[in-house]
């Protein structure tokens, strides 16, 4: 008789995601706790335990002396590197599950601010219906087909991104640390992302980043943060843009200097920016990135789907058959890099 594997999940589940679980295996057994404080769990529970799903709860190494895999409910996990349990088990994320709702967040900003949907609102907030000469100056398309759009970190978000883009027929510009490799080795769904790396034009290295952002009409964050990208654009990453770029993010917030995005904002050093995500979530009500017209702000969404359990349970369904078969798992998390 095979030894039993004690899954613990902090998330809760329906019935059906549990059912699907313990299908995998009849030695795989289920335990949910829905919490976000590691002391609502027993002694005795994380003793036991020896695969995680969760959100972000963590055991202190020496409470769970027999875990070997945490699964992230997350793409993100700057916030747990650091974590010492990190130095004894594998851990991996739930990248490649959400990129498809992500990806059309990304699209419906390059849209909007093309076609100029912030002035047209702002016209119809103000009931003014434009003389021709105002429409031809001031609501003139930027179209994604004589655009160039760059994409700086070439991960399974921004790869579902340049797919998407592929019937506007923009030039795609993307930026990756290592651009030897433009292949995708992570977790990715059938028709989904760029899996051989087909859909940029050109790849660039981070080293070339300023080279690249200087030839976008649009330009597009998906990094994760590390010490080497927090504050990546920053006052002169910004001022090597085109005056009519837009800038997206739908990275972390701290991949950009807040404070020098809002200067150049003001100084309409770019033409404006989506932001999903930022330093300091909320928003605080006086910033003033609120009163800018030239800004779209939402208040971390772009990854909400009501297909997100689904996806997420497709990827962990696939990493446990992985790990009971002894092979590698996909999105294992490299502590040295940061995610």
């Amino acid at each position: 008789m095979k030894e039993i594997i004690n899954i613990l999940s902090t998330i809760d589940l329906s019935e059906d995601a549990r059912s699907r679980i313990k299908g995998v295996a009849e030695h795989v057994k289920l335990t949910v706790i829905p919490t976000n404080n590691p002391g609502d769990i027993s002694d005795e529970s994380w003793q036991e335990t020896e695969v995680l799903l969760t959100q972000g709860v963590l055991p202190e190494p020496e409470m769970a002396p027999n875990l070997r895999w945490v699964q992230f409910h997350s793409a993100g996990v700057d916030s747990y590197v650091d974590h010492p349990l990190f130095n004894q088990v594998v851990a991996t994320n739930m990248s490649g599950a959400i990129a498809w709702q992500i990806g059309e967040y990304v699209l419906m900003t390059l849209l909007a601010f093309g076609q100029r949907l912030p002035k047209l609102m702002t016209h119809q907030r103000n009931k003014h219906w434009p003389k021709r000469k105002e429409k031809w100056q001031d609501l003139m398309p930027l179209e994604l087909r004589d655009s160039t759009v760059g994409i700086l970190g070439y991960g399974s978000i921004g790869r579902q991104v340049a797919r998407l883009l592929v019937p506007f027929g923009p030039t795609v510009l993307a930026a990756k640390k290592d651009v030897m490799h433009p292949e995708d080795d992570g977790y990715i769904r059938e028709g989904m992302g760029d899996p051989r790396g087909d859909f940029f034009d050109r790849l660039y290295p981070m080293e070339a980043l300023h080279s690249m952002l200087s030839e976008c009409d649009f330009v597009v964050l998906t990094l994760p943060l590390t010490e080497k990208t927090r504050g990546i654009i920053d006052e002169e990453a910004l001022e090597v843009m085109k005056p009519s770029a837009y800038l997206v993010n739908v990275g972390r917030g701290e991949l950009i200097d807040q404070e020098a995005l809002i200067a150049a904002l003001k100084a309409k050093d770019i033409a404006g920016a989506a932001l999903d995500v930022f330093e300091e979530e909320p928003l605080p009500v006086n910033s003033p990135l609120w009163e800018m017209e030239n800004v779209i702000i939402s208040p971390h969404v772009a990854g909400i789907s009501r297909h997100l359990e689904e996806e997420t349970l497709a990827l962990f369904i696939e990493n446990l058959n992985r790990y009971l078969s002894e092979l590698p798992l996909y999105n294992r998390i490299d502590v040295d890099k940061g995610y």
